[in-house]
């Protein structure tokens, strides 16, 4: 008895893809009866690539080239494709690496204010809507009242702070620190009042200027500025911490 043995391979194949124009590796499975030509224009969605301007290799599982794909009328089958092949796609229409994943490169869209504010589905409506943050009128009213109670509170304790005073400094979360009262005011960098101290040790953040400008004079990392109610004023001696001695 005669017997006839066929072998039916897997109609579909899983490949590796990559491109001249991203760093990317992606996985796709396509069917072996596909056409060259066929298989470009599927590429196009994946890579791109303008398939009129493509040219394919095909790479070993071990990433080793096997052959050009230049036949747009052969079948992906005719050549030696298995599972986790690589195809590469050379582009020739002039597209470079990272030409679609570099952001940088993309014009940004940028909505003007009016038209914003039109909108019904943004994130400004939802919160007029529901009177969140900002656009909760009392909320905001107690946190502007509370804050300019606040600082008139740093204004009265400022009045009460001479230059040359000896202090002490408590400022949350950081070690008590003593030093000179060096300068009492308001300052440029920030609003409200503010007192210039020059610590007993270099435990500041500038020698008595800020941002260009100049409030006092004292050694570098010796001066910082504080809010006047972080100050206590009183008899704090400077202390001898043996510098002079051998």
């Amino acid at each position: 008895m005669d017997a006839s043995v066929s072998v039916v391979s897997n109609p579909t194949v899983n490949v590796r893809l990559t491109t001249t124009i991203s760093s990317f590796e992606v996985k796709r499975r396509f069917d072996r009866g596909i056409s060259i030509a066929d298989l470009k224009g599927k590429l196009e969605m994946v890579v791109g690539a303008p398939s009129s301007s493509m040219d394919l290799e095909l790479y070993s599982t071990s990433d080793k080239l096997l052959q050009k794909m230049e036949d747009d009328n052969a079948l992906l089958g005719s050549y030696p494709v298995d599972d986790d092949c690589r195809i590469h796609v050379i582009d020739r229409s002039g597209g470079e690496l990272g030409e679609f994943s570099d952001v940088s490169k993309v014009e940004k869209y940028v909505m003007a204010d009016e038209d914003y504010e039109k909108k019904a589905d943004s994130a400004r409506s939802f919160m007029k809507k529901q009177a969140f943050g900002r656009f909760n009128d009392e909320e905001m009213a107690k946190k502007k009242a509370e804050t300019l109670a606040r600082e008139e509170e740093h204004r009265v304790a400022a009045e009460a702070i001479s230059v040359g005073s000896r202090c002490q400094v408590r400022v949350p979360g950081q070690p008590i620190k003593v030093g000179t009262v060096m300068f009492v005011g308001t300052t440029e960098f920030k609003p409200g009042h503010w007192v210039g101290v020059k610590y007993d040790e270099p435990l500041g953040k500038n020698d008595g200027s800020c941002e260009g400008k100049r409030y006092f004079e004292c050694e570098k990392n010796y001066g910082a500025f504080v809010r006047p109610l972080s100050v206590t004023v009183g008899d704090f001696p400077e202390e001898d911490y043996g510098l002079d001695e051998m």
